[in-house]
């Protein structure tokens, strides 16, 4: 799968940029800019290339018979929003419990322009006790890769900057729906 993924990316004419960090075995693995479904698409080529373990949260309701197995087969793991209870008490014990797991994310939380990002991922690698590995989509570039590696530290203010400061300047597929949290927060 990782070449044929290489091969589609590259034909596409996107630059594929990084690798995992070498001994980061579970991770919370933010992806942004989000602005378009395609990005789902392109991101799953680009984890197939590296051989990167993501895994991302769907409703339980998308899991219909006949295409719950390639909901599985993508990184899909079922979640029951109706279900009473922390979700980031659920993510965490999951990151905790399994192996060779990047739970992936999306801050913003939705492909439409948002105030403020969310912070249920930062939440999770706190109390998971993994780091946050960021990637991205830039389409101003075309390129889709990983960038740095930030060690969760607790002060919510410090590190969401340096968050913002690595994806300032990133150009999205709609660049009028990304807008970094730092933005609006005041």
């Amino acid at each position: 799968m990782a070449a044929i993924s290489n091969f589609l990316l590259r034909l596409m004419g996107w630059k594929l940029v990084g690798y995992p960090p070498k001994g980061v075995t579970k991770a919370v693995f933010i992806t942004a800019p989000h602005t378009s479904f395609v990005d789902f698409y392109i991101g799953r080529l680009y984890c197939w290339s590296r051989h990167i373990p993501a895994k991302i949260f769907i409703k339980k309701e998308a899991f219909k018979w006949y295409y719950g197995w390639l909901l599985r087969y993508v990184g899909g793991i079922p979640i029951d929003r109706g279900k009473a209870g922390n979700r980031v008490e659920q993510a965490a014990a999951m990151l905790k419990e399994r192996d060779n797991i990047f739970l992936a994310i999306t801050p913003e939380g939705t492909r439409k322009r948002v105030e403020v990002w969310k912070r249920g991922f930062y939440y999770i690698a706190q109390k998971a006790e993994v780091p946050i590995i960021m990637s991205f989509l830039d389409y101003g570039k075309k390129e889709v890769g990983i960038g740095p590696v930030l060690e969760v530290t607790g002060n919510i203010e410090n590190d969401f900057k340096k968050i913002e400061d690595y994806y300032r300047g990133m150009q999205g597929k709609h660049p009028e729906q990304f807008n970094l949290w730092e933005a609006k927060k005041k």
